[in-house]
């Protein structure tokens, strides 16, 4: 794993300046199958990820390869205790976008700044009713048939992190 000190839009490895970075966060997750999708994803296209515990998986070398976690060497994963430890260390005014289908705007209507946080609930619940209600106007849902309860959560987090790379025109990605 590298670790990499992280700012707004920038990240530093060893005093050199790296491209902006998009950060994918996951809060409890349940699945290992969906983290799994998700890790690869962010390896794919350059997103770190963030998971906040807990998590309804064990996170070890015998789990992640049980889940087809492959490309965990290949990412920037941090780890947070709870909500309010990633909101600590992230800082208050960290661009954050929250996905929920309880949402009120369209996904594509985000205009998404450089080291955006999108934000996922687990697998189950979706993110906690306050935490929407406290962000209601940085909430935004994909769009979905009225009858059906919600996409798969790894599916989600790929279509709006392509939705925020294609605005920034795929930089880095080939």
């Amino acid at each position: 794993m590298t670790f990499i000190i992280q700012w707004f839009g920038k990240r530093q490895n060893g005093g050199q300046e790296v491209k902006s970075v998009l950060n994918i966060v996951l809060v409890e997750p349940e699945i290992p199958q969906n983290t799994g999708n998700i890790s690869r994803t962010c390896a794919v296209t350059g997103a770190a990820l963030h998971i906040i515990r807990p998590t309804g998986f064990e996170i070890s070398d015998r789990t992640l390869k049980r889940a087809g976690l492959d490309y965990w060497d290949k990412l920037d994963v941090y780890y947070y205790d709870s909500y309010a430890d990633f909101l600590d260390k992230v800082g208050p005014d960290a661009p954050l976008f929250f996905f929920s289908s309880k949402g009120k705007r369209c996904y594509t209507e985000a205009e998404y700044p450089d080291g955006a946080y999108i934000v996922f609930g687990c697998e189950t619940r979706g993110l906690p009713a306050e935490l929407i209600e406290e962000n209601i106007h940085r909430t935004y849902r994909l769009p979905m048939r009225e009858t059906l309860r919600c996409l798969n959560l790894s599916n989600a987090v790929a279509i709006v992190t392509y939705e925020v790379l294609r605005s920034w025109g795929f930089e880095g990605l080939v």
